[in-house]
């Protein structure tokens, strides 16, 4: 099975420990940022790589 590169809402908050609605600020300020940089984003889900990314979150 090939591995998701988007995380939903959900997923983010069980990974900061946060509430839903605070996973969703997150997922809308992630996305306002890609969208200014010119890419097309999906609401209620982030790029798995810039969540990573901007959190200095790591999988490790």
């Amino acid at each position: 099975m090939e591995e998701k590169t988007f995380l939903t809402v959900d997923e983010v908050a069980e990974l900061l420990s946060v509430s839903k609605s605070k996973a969703y600020e997150i997922v809308r300020q992630l996305n306002k940022e890609l969208k200014a940089k010119g890419l097309i984003t999906v609401a209620a889900r982030v790029s798995k790589a810039y969540f990573y990314e901007r959190m200095c979150y790591s999988k490790e």
